[in-house]
């Protein structure tokens, strides 16, 4: 199954940490089977509200694919971590259509152009 992990590191980490941080649950996707899909480093926001009396923090996005029993796994592992902030793990589900394809029409057949009007005068006979 394929999912999303949107994460907020506490802005109180350097640069360094930070990149262990997100190695070492990368690896942890990996160890468990996972594949990565995508990172994706939003870097210092501004937070909605107020997390532990911080204003900002540095978000990461990653895509993953993984068995569904992992995402428990992942989320047990984030919640003790006092580096991450907040966390939110989605299944992301890929959309198929209902709409079936319509037949194909033939192609319509030339219609052939009208001739032209003959138009003929009429002349009066002449006595």
């Amino acid at each position: 199954m394929d999912y999303e992990l949107l994460y907020i590191i506490d802005t109180a980490v350097e640069e360094e940490p930070r990149q262990e941080l997100i190695e070492r649950y990368n690896a942890l996707i990996a160890q468990h089977g996972g594949k990565v899909e995508k990172v994706e480093e939003w870097g210092k926001r501004r937070l909605a509200y107020l997390v532990d009396d911080k204003p900002e923090g540095y978000y990461v996005l990653l895509h993953f694919s993984a068995d569904p029993v992992f995402p428990k796994e992942l989320e047990r592992n984030m919640q003790i971590d006092d580096k991450v902030m907040r966390y939110l793990v989605t299944r992301v589900e890929h959309k198929r259509s209902n709409v079936k394809p319509r037949a194909q029409r033939p192609a319509p057949q030339a219609v052939p152009a009208p001739a032209p009007a003959v138009t003929a005068e009429i002349v009066p006979d002449e006595e």
